[in-house]
């Protein structure tokens, strides 16, 4: 999430229950009067019996057993409620009922709100029950335990106490509140569907648990060495919603599942989701006279409830309240890892769909906003995430809510790892010290985390080591040794190398080594490196070699929004109207792309749709967009099946095939040899535009790879391997299939012929924009063939 993908939180005016007089005066149900708890202060104690037990049936105890009276409210029909327990939080089913149980250290009352199904869209509270501080209140914890009939009920909670918002405090009655542990949030069925009377903010409620289990079907951890790994990052609604996908459930878990076959072909066996966790994608809702559609929060960068997946991401809509779609998850995971493919989260615990303090409440800021939240001595949003406030990490409450959520997304969805999401907030100083926001060496949540025993089978770790406040990491993110990173260096010195800019031969030979001036000294390994070239975050593949600037018009803001440095080249012409030379010359920068992403040392990461030259238009912000511009072309696919998309599939094939090509460690002299246009002497200079190694293979026998970025052809000399000679694999530079010579090639013999003049005398010829990949073959065996 390194651009701003939101627009102005001042401009945001959702339709929201108001703390002031005049809103109150219209009536709504859905919330507490705020002289409620006053009414019922007396009647809400309960009482204890002191019954004297009899033994054998007769004669009196020597000691008094307490029994707990239900409590007396008037209004509870439907249920026994006694006093609870403080822990677990959130709602528990135990002992034939469920036990709740909240932190809110600053309320002065609380109440739990049981809403029906019926009541939930008219926004009334079925049940409402205070809790007394004096039986259901242990520390900061408020807690109560329910029996009695539990079908079609959901809950959430009310709070009371100070609203100061100069000092930190949002208490409103008024307001139900989301449990932050909730495992399910009920609200509507429907993407981009409006809540009654148009309302972008439509009641939301959570679910209760219930006794039905998941058939996992034996599904355990794959378990895959990081360094093995080909990470596919993917939006769920995006990958099926297209009309081309042919899928039964478009847009959903169950059409991800339907097409998990198309990365296998891939050769992708992880897949990192985009933001799955509960959000409004009407945050944003506003009509977009540019597309006459519109605006929606699309990539879901804007979290409201993390324990519970997407609603709206589920074929299931509200089935059982919200437990269709737990389930739908549970059985994406369970059909990836029976087709080899892990699972990893992205996570955004950098900030919350609450924003500045004009934004809504429905959750933290209600339960414990100071808390919650990093917070200015009066009471303004410190914003290091860009999106209106920041989640307050490093405070003892905070990190554990964090820790216990990395917890159950392991223990009861079964995923394989996270990425967190402008990860470097997750080391500022809590709101609590005294120099909030400072980055720390050693930040207690990291170290909880990468400490923790129930955590310690995830090697999947990764953090987006930035944020939108200035603090950049990448390399020097505190990692005790097992944390990854988004190698934003990587996408920006192999970005400018590949277009042909002086100056980047030598950095680019880091890149392709897996950075270790990056993280070596630290103690990490090439696998810590997730490179990747492009994100969901500003140009696609396509458009990083089609455009010089950003055209991001069609997000309705004058073309302001969005990053402006790119590192792009549109290859001689911008936009999509181009010579046929400038589109030949497109394609080969993208196959140059994708070979440098396939042959570095490290964790190579593919943006959805870049494996067939998906386009956005030169939109390099595309938050907004529920439409073709976001959407997989499956169709479009389909007519690169034989063109770039399956270059894409060898070249990664090759990259598992090849024992050199994703190393333990770093790569040493007796593994790799750097060349220039001759061999054993390569060239760092300023000006140079040429990088070429040997990596000896203990599969393929010894590999030369080289790329000439230069603007001018250049005929190379081979290094001299005795009774052996160089066999062509990969050239960008020439037309599909030749550009991978495998064996699905009729012509391959023919082919190789073309070259014999040259390699008969060590030596093979590059066009400019080109790279290479030769093989080591016995004099023997090509004589043979």
């Amino acid at each position: 999430m390194e651009l701003l993908h939101s627009p102005s939180i001042s401009q945001y005016s959702p339709k929201l229950h108001s703390r002031s007089s005049n809103i109150r005066k219209t009536g709504l149900s859905f919330g507490f009067p705020h002289n409620y708890f006053a009414e019922f202060e007396k009647k809400a104690r309960p009482s204890a019996l002191a019954v004297n037990a009899a033994i054998d049936g007769g004669g009196e105890s020597d000691t008094a057993v307490v029994v707990e009276k239900p409590l007396p409210y008037g209004l509870l029909r439907r249920f026994e409620v006694l006093s609870g327990h403080p822990a677990p939080f959130g709602a528990t089913a135990r002992d034939g009922g469920i036990n709740f149980a909240v932190f809110s250290s600053n309320a002065t009352s609380a109440a739990l709100c049981l809403i029906s199904l019926a009541d939930l869209p008219e926004k009334k509270v079925t049940e409402q029950i205070p809790l007394d501080p004096s039986i259901n209140k242990t520390g900061d914890v408020w807690h109560v335990f329910l029996q009695g009939d539990f079908d079609n009920m959901l809950y959430g909670y009310s709070f009371d106490g100070k609203f100061a918002p100069e000092e930190g405090h949002y208490f409103d009655s008024a307001r139900i509140l989301l449990d932050p542990y909730a495992k399910a949030i009920v609200s509507r069925a429907e993407f981009g569907a409006l809540g009654p009377e148009k309302d972008c903010w439509p009641p939301m409620a959570c679910m209760l648990p219930t006794a039905d289990k998941f058939d996992w079907e034996g599904d355990l951890p794959l378990k895959f060495p990081q360094r093995d790994l080909v990470i596919y990052e993917m939006h769920v609604r995006g990958f099926t919603n297209h009309e081309s996908s042919g899928t039964e459930f478009p847009g959903t878990y169950r059409g991800v599942v339907e097409k998990l076959d198309h990365l296998k072909v891939l050769g992708v066996n992880c897949i990192e989701l985009m933001p799955c966790h509960e959000f409004n994608e009407l945050e944003y809702y506003s009509y977009n006279p540019v597309l006459g559609d519109y605006k929606v929060n699309f990539w879901g960068y804007s979290t409201v409830n993390f324990f519970s997946p997407m609603g709206r991401y589920s074929s299931a809509g509200m089935h059982k309240s919200g437990l269709g779609a737990i389930d739908e998850f549970k059985y994406l995971v369970r059909e990836a890892h029976r087709r080899g493919i892990e699972v990893i989260m992205d996570v955004v615990f950098n900030h919350t769909a609450e924003g500045n303090e004009n934004g809504p409440m429905f959750s933290f800021r209600g339960v414990d906003n100071s808390v919650f939240y990093m917070l200015a001595p009066k009471g303004e949003f410190y914003n290091y995430s860009g999106c209106g406030n920041t989640f307050n990490c490093n405070h003892p409450v905070a990190r554990q809510f964090i820790l216990e959520f990395l917890r159950y997304w392991v223990i009861e969805m079964h995923v394989d790892g996270f990425r967190f999401d402008l990860a470097s907030i997750l080391t500022r100083v809590a709101g609590d010290m005294l120099t909030t926001g400072a980055p720390l060496s050693s930040p207690p949540l990291i170290d909880m985390i990468s400490s923790d025993p129930i955590l310690s089978g995830v090697k999947e770790l990764i953090a987006e080591a930035w944020d939108c406040g200035g603090l950049y990491q990448v390399g020097a993110f505190p990692h005790w040794g097992i944390w990854s990173e988004w190698n934003g260096k990587y996408r920006d010195i192999v970005r400018q190398f590949i277009k042909g800019t002086d100056g980047f031969s030598g950095a680019f030979a880091e890149c392709l080594c897996g950075s270790p001036n990056l993280y070596q000294e630290g103690g990490r390994k090439p696998w810590n490196s997730i490179n990747f070239v492009c994100a969901h975050d500003g140009f696609t593949l396509a458009d990083l070699v089609t455009y010089n600037d950003k055209h991001n018009m069609a997000n309705g803001e004058d073309n302001k929004d969005g990053e402006n440095h790119n590192n792009s080249w549109n290859c001689g012409q911008e936009g999509g109207f181009a010579s046929i030379s400038v589109k030949k010359l497109r394609k080969r920068q993208m196959r140059n792309f994708f070979l440098c992403l396939m042959v570095s040392q490290g964790v190579p990461m593919i943006y959805m749709g870049d494996e067939y030259g998906h386009t956005k238009g030169g939109n390099n912000n595309t938050y907004c967009h529920d439409n073709y511009i976001n959407y997989f072309r499956w169709d479009k696919k389909d007519e690169s099946s034989t063109d770039f998309f399956r270059f894409c599939c060898h070249v990664t094939k090759f990259r598992h095939e090849a024992e050199s090509l994703g190393l333990d460690d770093f790569p040493t002299a007796e593994r790799l040899q750097w060349h220039g246009h001759t061999p054993g002497m390569p060239d760092w200079s300023e000006s140079s535009r040429f990088v070429a190694f040997t990596l000896v293979d203990k599969v393929k026998g010894e590999i030369y790879i080289a790329f000439n970025a230069s603007h001018l052809p250049v005929t190379v000399t081979l290094p001299e391997r005795g009774g052996y000679r160089w066999e062509p694999l990969v050239d960008t530079g020439k037309q599909t299939p030749f550009d991978f010579l495998g064996d699905d090639v009729p012509e391959k013999k023919t082919a190789l012929k073309q070259y014999a003049h040259f390699l008969d005398a060590n030596m093979y010829p590059m066009l400019s924009y080109s790279s290479i990949i030769l093989l080591l073959c016995p004099d023997e065996m090509i004589e043979n063939s």
